[in-house]
């Protein structure tokens, strides 16, 4: 009898493993216009909220429930007239544990794009006093503003920026060396004050370039994210009219590479005369690209997402992503730069008795967990059920 319970057992338990289903169940709830969440080495059980308007809070994982006073706030300064403007971005420093110092990128009330660092002195609040101004440009439009920002494997920082707005790039910043815009930025923060530029940013010698740049030729990028497990770096473009892209570039190769926009448009070339042309010799063409509308494996608005290194062997080395106005969230794996095994995992990932909305960003936990933040409040972490 012993026999026959313990096989019966490990039957029950291969079948339960092998029917294991992926879910969602909600962390938190009631933010106003959340548009990015994050995690900070050394705190954990954590979570860092930001709403669009320009307040960060501190969440309690396990109970959901926020500080009483915000992390941040910086709503004085930041512009929300545009609906893509606000506060969009958060870096953490790898030392913040012990320095408190942290990056912002926010549109503020000229329109300007502010790199911002702070000090947090208990790691609670934020003494406003503290920032310092890092960088500061012209965003142009209302739109476009990129607002990743993100410390690469090489402790350098790393932020994302939209060509200025608009539609077809009109100041043809795309595939100009003379801006920061429709770029990836890369510079050293670590300086007591202000930054270097690093020694091998790829036009760091050119005249009639900007030495910050990194990488060109992007439209929007909205979330961008490193493989914590090999460095490679992964980016979600919006596309303009008809296609939706995600950009790939392996670890340690990404200096001065081209993306193509305004010439092209996911892999093909921008349909508006005069704007679009033939792939330039260096371009780096996307790994996946979908097309518009509202169909199971189509979209308008593409989220950025992480390649999950969490708990979920379902998931594993699979890079998670969603569309922001048709909210579906999917999965591929990358076999020698060439998307394969493409998944939709939208059905899956609904809450119980409700539905994820409008998906503004994924969140990457300190054990790779993933975590999904609807832009109406909600923020959510991918389960197996």
């Amino acid at each position: 009898m012993l026999f026959k319970f313990t096989a019966t057992v490990a039957l029950f338990a291969s079948i339960t493993l092998a029917n294991a289903e992926i879910g969602v169940v909600q962390v938190a709830k009631g933010f106003e216009r959340p548009v990015w969440a994050g995690f900070a080495k050394g705190f954990e059980g954590k979570i860092w909220v930001m709403e669009q308007a320009g307040q960060v809070w501190i969440i309690d994982e396990k109970t959901g429930e926020r500080e009483k006073e915000p992390f941040l706030d910086i709503r004085q300064d930041v512009s929300r007239k545009g609906n893509e403007e606000g506060l969009l971005g958060l870096a953490f420093s790898p030392d913040f544990a012990q320095s408190g110092r942290y990056y912002v990128n926010f549109t503020d009330k000229e329109k300007q794009t502010r790199i911002v660092r702070f000090t947090s002195a208990d790691h609670k609040t934020t003494q406003v006093s503290t920032a310092e101004v890092i960088l500061k440009y012209p965003s142009e439009f209302d739109n476009h503003n990129g607002g990743w920002l993100g410390f690469g494997p090489d402790q350098m920082l790393y932020i994302a920026n939209g060509d200025g707005g608009s539609g077809n790039d009109p100041k043809k910043h795309g595939q100009a060396l003379d801006t920061y815009l429709a770029k990836i930025l890369r510079i050293d923060v670590s300086p007591q004050t202000g930054y270097k530029i690093p020694a091998d940013n790829p036009f760091v010698n050119r005249q009639d370039a900007k030495p910050e740049i990194w990488a060109y030729g992007l439209r929007n990028p909205w979330r961008c994210s490193f493989d914590r497990q090999t460095g490679d770096f992964w980016i979600g473009d919006v596309g303009q009219n008809t296609k939706e892209e995600i950009d790939f570039i392996s670890h340690g190769k990404g200096a001065g590479a081209n993306f193509g926009w305004s010439l092209r448009e996911g892999d093909q070339e921008t349909p508006k005369a005069g704007v679009g042309g033939p792939a330039p010799s260096d371009v780096i063409e996307p790994v996946y690209v979908y097309t518009h509308g509202m169909g199971p494996t189509q979209g308008l608005s593409v989220t950025g997402g992480y390649v999950y290194r969490g708990p979920i062997k379902e998931l594993h080395g699979r890079y998670v992503f969603a569309d922001y106005q048709n909210p579906r969230i999917w999965s591929f794996k990358l076999d020698q730069n060439k998307q394969t095994d493409f998944k939709d995992h939208t059905q899956q990932l609904q809450p119980q008795g409700g539905r994820i909305n409008l998906i503004a960003s994924f969140a990457e936990g300190l054990e790779g967990d993933l975590y999904i933040v609807d832009h109406t409040g909600p923020i959510y972490r991918i389960v197996e059920r």
